[in-house]
């Protein structure tokens, strides 16, 4: 997936997010999702570090502005090619050889384990900021950084989900990216059949969607900003069930998306392996 430079598709009266430190966020959001065995010492490190990035943004674009779903939306496409993809080889040589549905499940388990760990760390950095003064400057930022890393966690989760099902999504890094981007935000399977599913950017429909996607995420977020680490039990509860009920939705897709075999030739017998 490679990074394009867009024009505004819409006039809320925020700039596109360029500019310095816009590489480490990509870089950030794609490091808090791609690694499976993160610490939480260095999760909750990491995202301290991406809440300070963007709120060097947020103090641009005015405190309100990541609750404008197109910054948000922004920030996640230009993040994308940052996001590790396994093809199905690499996914079964790190999962111990599984396979088919119990494959699948053990990805839905390590990405619902991983946004509960992102809910957990937002909780109880809202704990500490909840002693500092500049709370209301701060807090958006820090929404917005767990709001990235658990669309990007997701967005990682149905790229492999295709994988396991054999579903193949053709094209450019960028065709690709838009495409599971686009998964996401709809919170469906991809039918590579399906007329126009595969682009090299996101589309008006599909860009409205992605903005409204993210807003419900950053609006889930905002039970991490309880009192002491209240938000951090809510948080980690709450992203967890979310992660489990997308990837249901997106694996009923991909399950319908598998092909059946041919029926037999007239006389063929049915290929039976014998039982040695």
């Amino acid at each position: 997936m490679t990074r394009d430079s867009r024009r505004r598709d819409d006039d809320d009266g925020v700039e596109p997010v360029h500019g310095a430190g816009s590489t480490e966020i990509g870089e950030l959001i794609g490091r808090l999702a791609g690694d499976d065995d993160m610490d939480r010492e260095t999760r909750g490190r990491l995202l301290g570090r991406l809440a300070r990035l963007l709120g060097q943004n947020a103090r641009r674009m005015g405190a309100a502005g990541f609750a404008r779903g197109r910054v948000l939306a922004d920030l996640l496409t230009a993040a994308a090619p940052h996001i590790p993809i396994r093809d199905l080889a690499t996914l079964q040589e790190h999962h111990r050889g599984l396979m088919g549905e119990e494959l699948a499940d053990r990805l839905v388990k390590v990405a619902g384990n991983a946004t509960t760990a992102v809910g957990a760390a937002g909780g109880a950095l809202a704990a500490v900021e909840f002693a500092a003064p500049p709370l209301l400057l701060t807090a958006p930022a820090q929404l917005a950084a767990e709001t990235l890393v658990v669309a990007a966690i997701e967005v990682k989760m149905i790229a492999e989900l295709h994988e396991v099902y054999g579903v193949q999504v053709q094209g450019s890094g960028t065709a690709r990216g838009a495409a599971f981007l686009t998964s996401w935000a709809r919170q469906r399977g991809i039918n590579p059949l399906e007329g126009g599913s595969l682009t090299s950017a996101l589309g008006t429909a599909a860009k409205s969607a992605l903005r409204k996607r993210m807003l419900r995420v950053f609006g889930r977020s905002l039970t991490t900003m309880g009192p002491f680490l209240t938000g951090a039990a809510a948080g980690a509860a709450l992203n967890r069930a979310a992660t489990r009920a997308l990837a249901a939705k997106v694996r009923s897709d991909l399950r319908g998306s598998v092909p059946a075999p041919p029926p037999p030739l007239p006389g063929e017998r049915p290929n039976l392996r014998s039982a040695d």
